[in-house]
């Protein structure tokens, strides 16, 4: 993460000496986007586990074992929570971030983390399999909050010739607890049925290392200017995350960005969702992120780390094998994630966004055909199914997965920023949701043609980010308006800073 450390950056942006940033970064990154990768990847291996807990604590109620397709509806129960908790936290990730601040909402944020550590560890002595849905609903909270504050909080803290691969290490870190998650769920770990409460409250310690560092460092800048009014403190923050170089051409542009003039006191009144949708000036970029937010669910990959296991045996690959190959897509998302951190600022976010997307659907193509060939008995074909599901990851990885979460901080000001990240967040979990319910189903359906669905979402991202979506890196908010504006055929918004100029 050498790139974050100032080296080769613009005069009066940042210190190469600087290191306060990449420590901000770590400090909200452990409790936050960390969290979203892990818990979602801790859940796979405990599967059968959970499942006979299931059936053992029925058959002790009631007296009688249920059905498979109880447990299984059970159990399904049980991973929707997630994503329905994820919904909950992104409604209130945005009220959040105005009333608390970014970093504060981010460490609020681990009460819901540690309420459900509890409730998993005291399920098996209650004898209540619900206790683990309600824990994996508190969980989702926690998820839904910090992916929405954690990008917000990082746009708004990096320099701007930074800004896209701080935003970006928001995935990395996805990607690193997706990977830790698999890790850890080994059998010669904690993926045992004597240890499956542990390792599902596990996510207790990177909670707790962020409660202990993550109030040492500085809040957003903007935040305490504009929302705060609050000149000074917003100086010393960007004093500190910049390694002790000048604030005052950063805290104009802050303003200029809003079309402010730069004199203390409380910013302008954060927008609702619904004054979001009705702002006609802001439904390009709205209809932008809401398309990336859906797409990076709806297009599957998620469904790789819930059902992972069932996949690969689907592929052929030997049950015995399976945990290992598991953890081969949490390495290759971490690979191409901390790849295209370093490529963003060259490459910029429409090439990885949209190139993303054509690869994904590339990869879809093979998987479908190497399915069909296996089903057929045609040898090492299931190989090759593997090899495309680590692929698609990859591709998943290099783009979609970190450009999305830029996005309503490139490209929404200030007021509109929290309210943008509450659409996006609401969409990207109502997204999730339905995948983790549906792909059950769309399997058992559509066999070997499983991820078709899919590739019909690839396709159509891939062509509608790259028709509406114009190129943001090295640009501020002004000019991305007036790019949004062009590319729509819209009159750039008129104002007193229209041209990007600062204020004196």
């Amino acid at each position: 993460m050498s790139h974050l450390k100032g080296e080769g950056n613009p005069p009066g942006e940042a210190s190469p000496n600087s290191k306060t940033l990449v420590l901000t970064v770590c400090a909200a990154a452990i409790g936050g986007t960390f969290q979203y990768g892990y818990n979602i990847s801790i859940i796979n291996s405990p599967t059968g586990f959970i499942q006979t807990f299931i059936n053992d604590t029925y058959t002790k109620r009631w007296g009688k074992s249920l059905e498979t397709s109880h447990i299984t509806l059970f159990w399904t129960f049980i991973v929707s929570a997630f994503p329905l908790g994820g919904l909950l936290g992104a409604l209130l990730a945005g009220p959040m971030a105005v009333r608390f601040g970014r970093k504060n909402s981010l460490l609020l944020n681990n009460s819901f983390l540690f309420a459900a550590a509890v409730l998993v560890l005291l399920c098996r002595t209650a004898s209540s399999f619900e206790m683990i849905a309600v824990a994996r609903f508190l969980v989702g909270i926690n998820s839904g909050v910090s992916m929405n504050v954690q990008p917000m909080y990082f746009g708004e803290s990096a320099p701007k010739h930074l800004r896209g691969a701080v935003a970006f290490s928001s995935a990395v870190f996805t990607a690193f607890g997706i990977l830790s998650g698999q890790v850890v769920g080994l059998t010669v770990v904690l993926g045992t049925e004597a240890l499956w409460p542990y390792l599902l409250a596990s996510n207790m310690l990177p909670g707790l290392i962020q409660l202990l560092t993550l109030p040492w460092f500085p809040e957003s800048p903007s935040y305490l200017l504009i929302d705060r009014g609050d000149r000074e403190a917003c100086a010393r923050a960007l004093e500190r995350l910049r390694g002790g170089a000048s604030p005052t051409l950063e805290m104009r542009e802050i303003l200029a960005e809003q079309g402010k003039h730069p004199q203390p006191g409380p910013g302008p009144s954060a927008k609702t969702p619904w004054s979001l949708l009705k702002d006609p000036d802001l439904r390009p970029q709205l209809r932008t992120v809401a398309w990336a937010s859906g797409a990076m669910m709806l297009c599957g990959n998620d469904c790789i780390y819930f059902y992972a296991s069932s996949i690969f045996l689907q592929a052929g690959v030997p049950p015995d094998k399976i945990q290992y190959a598991v953890i081969g897509t949490g390495a290759s998302e971490l690979t191409a994630s901390v790849l295209s951190n370093f490529l963003i600022e060259r490459v910029g976010r429409k090439r990885l966004l949209v190139g993303g997307y054509v690869l994904m659907s590339c990869w879809t193509v093979v998987f479908t055909v190497a399915l069909t060939l296996q089903r057929r008995g045609v040898e090492g074909t299931a190989y090759l199914g593997t090899v495309c599901v680590l692929a698609y990851i990859l591709s998943f990885g290099s783009g979609p997965a970190g450009v999305t979460g830029i996005l309503p901080a490139e490209i929404f000001d200030q007021a509109a920023r929290p309210a943008a990240y509450m659409v996006a967040g609401s969409l990207m979990w109502i997204s999730l949701f339905l995948v983790g319910m549906l792909f059950p189903s769309i399997v058992g359906s559509l066999g070997s043609f499983c991820f078709l669905p899919f590739l019909v979402v690839c396709l159509l991202s891939a062509v509608f980010l790259g028709l509406s979506f114009p190129e943001t890196k090295g640009k501020n908010l002004v000019e991305i308006t007036a790019a949004f504006a062009k590319k729509n055929g819209r009159e750039p918004a008129e104002g007193p800073h229209a041209s990007g100029d600062l204020p004196e």
